[in-house]
């Protein structure tokens, strides 16, 4: 089991990795004493590990539980109205603690909760997928409109992550897939020995191992940690993280949440933004490879042909990072070093669709 430290303005917070992390539980509940807690899960989860929870934090402190329907569509304001109105009525107060058990969707959605809950109530994250490594710190918090993901929420930082990687093992290929994304995302923008570390080891998802799963969580949350210590709030540094993440959020709110999963839309937006990287920047960055191997994993590696490029660049210009349309970029000079590059609207629409364009042809 290991510890790593996230240092931000307001909060230090430590994320423990490791078999049976959740044994550590209770001791972090005692530190923050709460007059309740209020534990929120979702039907996968709930069905997999039903009371293991309850089971480790015991009976000293009044426990609640909510199962939220699994799936990206919980991300919505009707549910975060429905889990302020069940918090109400079970009378939490500004001493109750929310714990958010389960991935990314339970973590985002909880912790806009606890956010707003009484102008913010403290609120633990206990993830369960491998996605969630990123999503779980850093303190970003949201939920989705129709218009765009993520684009109501906050930036507030939980009090403590516990990641027991046990409950990794009952992830389906899918699940596990979507999060090795985001450890490849981590690996591109901040650590080319750890991109060169998975390109080696990791050609297929079987190729996982409990020890090298462990180093990739490590070192994934150690360069999210690294970034969100230098940069809280997105005003510099951080936006490195949304590498692959502009076209990969608009694929997936161009589909419907839930439709395709969040890594298999972020994996098509990292081969667009490397390709983009060697067009615009005259980088080297082994394309074709990355490409052969996303391919290999499984992940999609172009964009659903059910999907314009027009109704995606409407989606790109409302993304957060977007300011008098025009469309920022992150790219890669080279692996683990970063740049953002502007474009107009019109620049993008005709490099996402030669790109396009270039995958048809390959196809053919």
């Amino acid at each position: 089991m290991e510890s790593i430290l996230i240092n931000t303005t307001d909060e230090t917070y430590p994320v423990i990795v490791g078999n049976g992390a959740i044994k550590e539980l209770p001791n972090l509940l005692r530190n923050l004493n709460p007059s309740k807690v209020l534990i929120i899960t979702d039907t996968n989860v709930d069905a997999l590990y039903e009371n293991v929870l309850e089971d480790h934090i015991g009976r000293e402190w009044a426990t609640y539980k909510y199962v939220i329907k699994s799936g990206e569509a919980a991300k919505s304001f009707e549910m975060f109205y429905e889990l302020h109105s069940y918090a109400l009525k079970q009378e939490l107060d500004r001493k109750s603690v929310i714990i958010a058990f389960g991935g990314g969707v339970v973590g985002d959605l909880t912790g806009f909760v606890a956010a707003t809950y009484m102008r913010g109530v403290p609120f633990i994250q206990v993830p369960t997928t491998l996605l969630a490594h990123d999503s779980a710190v850093g303190g970003k918090v949201a939920i989705n409109h129709p218009e765009g993901k993520n684009m109501i929420g906050a930036f507030y930082q939980p009090k403590a992550v516990v990641y027991d990687s046990s409950f990794l093992q009952s992830l389906p290929e899918s699940e596990m897939r979507s999060g090795f994304a985001e450890v490849i995302k981590h690996s591109l923008i901040r650590s080319e020995p750890l991109f060169h570390f998975l390109f080696a080891e990791v050609r297929r998802l079987d190729d996982i191992t409990t020890e090298k799963l462990q180093k990739m969580i490590l070192e994934g949350i150690q360069i999210k940690a690294d970034v969100v210590s230098k940069d809280e709030k997105e005003l510099g540094l951080r936006a490195i993280l949304n590498f692959g993440h502009t076209l990969g959020h608009a694929i997936e709110a161009e589909a419907g949440y839930g439709k395709l999963s969040h890594g298999d839309c972020v994996a098509i937006g990292m081969l667009f933004a490397t390709w983009l990287s060697n067009k615009t920047l005259g980088a080297s960055l082994p394309y074709e490879e990355l490409s052969s191997w996303f391919k290999e994993i499984g992940f999609p590696i172009e964009v659903p042909e059910s999907q314009t490029t027009e109704q995606l660049i409407n989606k790109m210009k409302k993304d957060k990072k977007t300011k008098s349309n025009q469309l920022t970029m992150i790219l890669l000079k080279e692996i683990g070093v970063t740049t953002s590059e502007i474009f107009s609207e019109g620049e993008l629409y005709s490099l996402l669709n030669e790109w396009r364009e270039e995958k048809r042809g390959d196809k053919g």
